[in-house]
């Protein structure tokens, strides 16, 4: 497992100060980063992963990214945030390989991780905290030349920084509790789907890469990550086809073809099925906010 997360690849997006009050309520916010705020005054809502998280001063919070969030916020309340894009080799994310709690009473030393980001990194803050403004490529693009203006130290600074604070919330047993042979290790599953998103992928040939029949595959599947493997392959292909979307300018069919979905008419399919839009209209609503 620790050969898997020295591939860990952090890179921040955005980090700032906020004064929200009743406006900062939105719903169907699903990212392609991860989010992360400590409160220091006031309350408010969030809600991710089937619960709800009341937002209170002194805490830290994390959400995920590519999942489904709703924000919301009666008054008035200040948060430190941060926003990040994370991945391990070959496109798997850490929210793959471990389990992680999404709210932690903070420490002194995490409250000055935060305002040290910040300090290091000035003018990386949201003119606007609606995500349909920075959930957008024209942002999205802009981040790595940020990164790559910083110092050689204030970089491996802030690198370092958010993986202290990204690693407050992994709990300490690992999520994937399987044999201890590397072929029925379901974390080289994933990774093999994310090497492999532009191919055809069958149950029967991830089963085998196991060693494991196709039903009891299937099932452990499920037990571990919440979903049967054909449902999590296209959500895999939708995720990465709504990042190049926002970050690319290949057409729809070269993006297709770079999720394993050639077929136009099916990718569209699946794409709104997990979406809720197309995917012209879903680059298209980016690109005009």
């Amino acid at each position: 497992m620790h050969k898997v997360l020295q591939s860990l690849q952090l890179s921040l997006l955005n980090v700032g100060y906020a004064h929200l009050d009743k406006h900062w309520n939105y719903d169907n916010v699903v990212s392609p980063f991860t989010r992360m705020y400590y409160i220091s005054k006031g309350s408010a809502k969030v809600y991710h992963n089937d619960q709800t998280f009341d937002l209170k001063p002194g805490y830290m919070y994390l959400i995920p990214s590519f999942t489904y969030s709703r924000y919301k916020c009666d008054e008035y309340h200040e948060q430190y945030y941060i926003s990040f894009f994370e991945e391990i080799k070959n496109g798997l994310s850490i929210f793959n390989l471990k389990s992680f709690v999404y709210e932690l009473k903070a420490k002194d030393t995490d409250i000055a991780y935060f305002k040290r980001l910040l300090e290091i990194n000035p003018n990386r803050a949201l003119v606007n905290d609606d995500p349909e403004v920075y959930d957008n490529r024209p942002t999205l693009q802009t981040f790595k030349k940020k990164n790559e203006k910083l110092s050689s130290a204030f970089y491996l600074e802030t690198n370092g920084l958010l993986r202290i604070l990204l690693s407050k919330f992994i709990k300490d047993h690992n999520r994937l509790v399987i044999k201890n042979t590397t072929r029925n290790n379901l974390s080289q599953v994933l990774s093999h789907i994310s090497e492999n998103l532009d191919k055809e992928l069958t149950i029967n040939e991830l089963a085998s890469y196991c060693h494991l029949s196709t039903d009891y595959f299937s099932r452990i599947f499920k037990q571990k990550f919440g979903m049967r493997p054909n449902k999590y392959i296209q959500s895999k292909r939708v995720e990465r086809a709504q990042l190049l979307l926002l970050t690319t300018d290949n057409s729809l069919k070269q993006i297709a073809e770079k999720v394993g979905l050639e077929n136009l008419s099916y990718f569209s399919r699946v794409f709104k099925s997990f979406t809720g839009k197309t995917p012209g209209n879903f680059r298209k609503e980016e690109l005009n906010v």
